[in-house]
């Protein structure tokens, strides 16, 4: 994370002043601060006695002005209280960085708010940006949004909570996929996207789930499938360290079928991201692999080595290495496949 120093000089105003906020909160006891996690320079949070909500935002909103300060106080979830400078909150953010973005000469299109209290309103007023308030939204912000934003095609309010209202405005928006290849039921039997190896990568890992599972029929056929994909001389870089042949790995993984089966065992991949090695026919593929079986989770930093070879993905080279989180056991390297 590299801080953004002009949107900090634009939040460091003369009208802000946060140890005059401190001062003057002071004043009133139903007000405790929150821990030191959710403090920032320019956010000071409080919770607060139930129901003194509304009237204290205003009485403090007045002698923060007689102060000399202008800032804007976020009542939310009948229990918070945020003080912040005028220019601050999650709207003008959005609208500093799409402005930013443009000037250097990137168009931001599909973009996406999210949102469930009265602090992502503002989100919601951004020209040009799609919006959703999930299900589980606070009745401050439906409020809001029956006042405001209800004739707006471009903000809706999903029928899903969390996530998946999110996913369902995904796909409301038609901003890209909004089906896990996990709910595909063809997914694996798709041809391969040389344009997309992370996808591959995603491809691959669902069929060591549903093999090790024993949910797949004929996984022989798949099997045979990616061995083929792999070079000769593919290399597999195993967390001990050790150095084996991805196809000899693969192997092994066959004779795993259905080690899992009655089991909890979840397979999955985040954090995919696909670079170019500045070499034609070549990419790269760095993820974070999860493994779960129970309620023990191991997690192992990949990198995918491909070329591209007469349409087709190759498999050249799979390293993994112990994330950081990782609790590594005596006996989980020797249980540990791929």
């Amino acid at each position: 994370m590299v801080p953004d120093h002009a949107w900090v000089e634009t939040l460091n105003s003369d009208k802000w002043n946060r140890e005059i906020v401190l001062e003057e909160t002071r004043k009133f006891p139903e007000l405790t601060l929150q821990p030191k996690t959710e403090q920032r320079l320019h956010k000071v949070s409080f919770y607060i006695d139930e129901g003194k909500g509304e009237a204290l935002t205003k009485e403090l909103s007045q002698l923060l002005e007689k102060r000399g300060l202008d800032v804007k106080i976020i009542y939310s979830w009948g229990k918070n209280v945020d003080v912040i400078p005028r220019g601050a909150g999650k709207g003008e953010a959005l609208e500093y960085l799409l402005k930013k973005l443009q000037a250097e000469g990137i168009f931001p299109v599909n973009t996406l708010a999210c949102g469930d209290s009265e602090h992502d309103a503002e989100l919601f007023s951004i020209p040009d940006v799609h919006g959703v308030m999930v299900s589980n939204s606070q009745e401050e912000l439906l409020k809001w949004r029956s006042e405001n934003a209800l004739d707006n095609p471009k903000v809706i309010h999903s029928t899903e909570r969390c996530a998946d209202g999110i996913i369902q405005a995904i796909g409301h928006f038609k901003l890209g996929p909004n089906l896990s290849p996990r709910d595909v039921s063809e997914f694996l039997k798709r041809k391969r996207d040389t344009a997309n190896p992370g996808q591959e990568v995603v491809r691959f890992y669902l069929f060591y789930e549903r093999l090790r599972r024993g949910e797949i029929n004929n996984y022989e056929t798949y099997i045979a499938s990616f061995k083929e994909s792999c070079h000769q001389g593919a290399v597999f870089v195993h967390p001990s360290g050790a150095e084996k042949s991805l196809r000899d790995t693969i192997d092994e993984v066959e004779m795993c079928y259905g080690d899992k089966r009655g089991k909890k065992f979840w397979v999955w991949v985040d954090q995919v991201l696909v670079t170019d090695n500045n070499t034609p026919g070549k990419c790269i593929v760095k993820f974070a692999k999860w493994e779960q079986c129970e309620d023990e989770r191991k997690c192992c930093t990949t990198t995918v080595e491909f070329t591209s070879k007469g349409g087709d993905l190759v498999w050249e080279k799979v390293n993994q290495i112990w994330s950081e989180d990782a609790e590594v056991k005596d006996d989980d390297n020797s249980r540990w496949i791929l």
